[in-house]
């Protein structure tokens, strides 16, 4: 008996034993996606082997890996230079194809260049390191349900790829998530820059209305027009679908909904609009309370749900004025934060959603309402992260230092910039596209690129702004280009550290001049917590000696200049972690830059993070500085906490030395503190307006008596 003949007496039965003209809830799931993670059973091998994609190669020998999986961190971390180029990844994939279903292989993310080869057949290249992209299996499945999944990935400098340099690693491999899904044969695309298939565009929101423009991209992989069912269709039906998109609010009742009925044609990909209004909208309105709706698209047939995509939705409103700066749902909301890249100590990018998820975790607790995801795009769970903790985010592509002078290079970076917008635009975190860091002179004219990316971005999503962060008025024309404009400067470390005390940084931005507002994008200063300094005086940038009480005189400087200027509507400080840099060998350690707020590690919060945490944070807050500064040989010192409370009363060694009053700028300072010769203990006591008492304590040891 042939297949098709023992199905269709199956899919009798079935619908004999049904007996109902609605698809069972079973039904409605086996519909449905399925979302299967490919983390374990890889082989890996580095360099570039001859055959490698084909089935019936020999891989005896090469390593076994799971996913994800980079390249490069150890050497970097050394101060080595790590490997840049080929790797091979295999495994075999057991797929059983079913009639109606289709087979799509994502990947989060390669580097920087990924070749994938199925049976020996390549699917299809993708160029960039930084954005997921999606290959369909389907018409080269083995009949045996057997697989042989291939990826060579390169991340060897490429003249049409940015980035074409940069102050960090560019490290190689299958470093984020691999998924095999499995779809209905008609379906929301996931070939469209691997976006979800759709795009809800926040077209007005109010504190009234929310009105949605919902575009959906539907694949129909079938000759017929109509999706593979166990229930019969009149013929008169084919090919007719129910469009329908609703908002589901946290508790999951409907608020709003629209449902439109649709033809689609066999074999084609077509795009489909839904308007949805919701009323009285309960606001996403950032740190103060990130509401998230659920914003779901169904597809359904006559009598059977035919597939769904979900997605969060957090409905908000914002602008920037230009004297009076970032203004969210209506009302003032300082975006201060910080700047952050991927990597982490011993992992290189391959970062874990715990790992992010901790990220998270110490940015809300600095009290951060911003970060900068510098400077490429990050995952879809760190979106995803910020979504539901209310911090907005500014969003990059790879565009830093250089422009290619490839001919290629405008087409690579704007699929970059398409990615990001078409797998990212669903996000409320997102405030702003950027299109540019720090493009500097020695490179290819940027204006006519930029320009282009401009309109793409405006094109691709008009609710949001274009960004681009620049230093030294660089390419003045150049920064004309973008909605808005973020200034890297650093006072207290590249440049001079009286410019943080007087008018000489901020006179070059006058209110009358400012493009779309002022925000500083990159600041800050070098700590290594382990080197300390009475009295420090200005480090050598590059040098071998970076006392973290320096780090905490720039940002507490700094923080006093942005906070008394309203016009700054936005400062990253760079960066909540120290990162690894092969081409640095400065502060003490190795391929470190140490400008983080927390160490590379993630264990040791440095002193100037709790000075932001005093200022951002509303949990109450009251810290010992020089904690690590152990070995003491000035027996009279300055003692200083970082608190948001009124007042504090210290003591050394049991004896009250007094009591400290908050600056307004988080500070308070008891100075002329005299240690004894050996083991002091140092303890300040503090009290809430409501009553909470707050203590914190440290020990120095005073060597010699000066």
């Amino acid at each position: 008996m042939k297949f098709g003949q023992l199905y269709r007496i199956i899919a009798a039965v079935i619908g004999i034993l049904a007996m109902t003209a609605g698809a069972s809830k079973a039904d409605e799931d086996a519909a449905t996606r399925q979302n299967t993670l490919l983390e374990t059973g890889w082989l890996f091998a580095q360099g570039d082997v001859t055959n490698a994609e084909k089935v019936n190669f020999d891989a005896g020998g090469w390593q076994t890996v799971s996913l994800p999986h980079c390249w490069g961190w150890e050497q970097a971390q050394k101060g080595e230079s790590f490997y840049r180029g080929p790797g091979w990844y295999r495994r075999e994939v057991a797929v059983m194809p079913q009639p109606g279903k289709r087979y799509f292989l994502k990947f989060d993310a390669a580097s920087l260049v990924a070749d994938v080869y199925l049976n020996g057949r390549l699917l299809g290249e993708h160029r960039g390191g930084f954005g997921a992209f999606t290959f369909e299996l389907t018409t080269n499945l083995a009949p045996s349900g057997t697989n042989l999944l291939a990826v060579r990935v390169s991340n060897e400098k490429a003249p049409d790829i940015a980035p074409l340099s940069g102050d960090f690693n560019v490290y190689g491999g299958l470093y984020r998530p691999v998924h095999l899904i499995e779809t209905p044969a008609v379906c929301f695309t996931l070939l469209d820059h691997a976006s979800p298939g759709v795009a809800w565009s926040q077209t007005s929101v109010s504190a009234t209305q929310a009105v949605l423009d919902v575009t959906t991209e539907i694949s129909n992989g079938t000759t017929n027009g109509r999706p593979f069912t166990l229930y019969p269709v009149e013929k008169s039906k084919r090919g007719r679908f129910t469009l329908i998109a609703k908002v589901l609010d946290a508790a999951g009742n409907t608020v709003a909904s629209q449902t439109q009925t649709i033809v689609l044609a066999p074999r084609v990909t077509e795009p489909f609009s839904l308007q949805v209004t919701v009323p009285q909208p309960h606001l996403w309105n950032g740190r103060l309370d990130p509401y998230l709706y659920r914003a779901v698209v169904e597809l359904r047939s006559t009598n059977e749900l035919v597939d769904t995509v979900e997605q969060p939705l957090g409905l908000r409103f914002y602008h920037v004025d230009p004297e009076l700066g970032f203004f969210l749902n209506g009302q003032p909301y300082h975006l201060h934060g910080v700047c952050k890249h991927q990597d982490r100590q011993d992992k290189g990018w391959a970062v874990t959603d715990a790992d992010l998820a901790e990220d998270v975790s110490l940015i809300k607790e600095i009290g951060a309402t911003v970060v900068r995801c510098a400077h490429y795009q990050h995952s879809d769970t760190f979106y995803r992260l910020c979504d539901q903790a209310g911090i907005l985010v500014w969003a990059e592509i790879p565009q830093v230092d250089q422009i290619g002078k490839s001919p290629d290079f405008a087409g690579t970076s704007r699929n970059q910039l398409l990615d990001l917008i078409r797998q990212n635009i669903n996000h409320p975190c997102i405030f702003a596209w950027s299109l540019f860091n720090e493009v500097r002179p020695g490179s290819a004219d940027p204006h006519r690129e930029i320009e282009d990316l401009n309109l793409l971005a405006h094109g691709e999503d008009p609710t949001r702004p274009t960004i681009g962060a620049t230093s030294h008025g660089t390419w003045p024309q150049m920064n004309k280009i973008p909605d808005l404009l973020g200034w890297n400067r650093y006072p207290g470390w590249y440049e001079p550290y009286k410019d943080l005390f007087n008018d000489t940084l901020w006179n070059e931005y006058q209110p009358s001049s400012r493009h779309g507002g002022m925000c500083f994008s990159e600041y800050g200063a070098g700590a290594n917590i382990t080197q300390h300094e009475d009295n420090p005086t200005e480090p050598d940038t590059g040098g071998q000696w970076h006392p973290e009480e320096w780090q905490c005189l720039v940002h507490e400087a700094a923080w006093k200049q942005f906070k008394s200027h309203p016009f700054i509507w936005g400062t990253f400080a760079w960066n909540m972690f120290d990162f690894c840099v092969v081409s640095r060998h400065e502060g003490g350690v190795m391929a470190r830059n140490d400008k983080g707020l927390v160490t590379y590690d993630r264990k040791v919060r440095k002193d100037a993070f709790y000075f932001y945490k005093a200022n951002w944070s509303t949990e109450p807050v009251l810290y010992l500085t020089d904690r690590r500064f152990t070995e003491r040989t000035n027996a009279v010192i300055q003692v200083k906490a970082y608190s948001n409370l009124a007042t504090a009363t210290l003591s050394l060694n049991h004896h009250l030395i007094g009591t400290g009053t908050n600056d307004g700028n988080g500070v308070m300072v008891w100075p002329n503190v005299r240690l004894t010769p050996g083991e002091n203990q140092a303890e300040v006591h503090g009290r809430t307006v409501t009553g909470q008492d707050l203590a914190d304590q440290c020990k120095w040891h005073l060597s010699g008596d000066k």
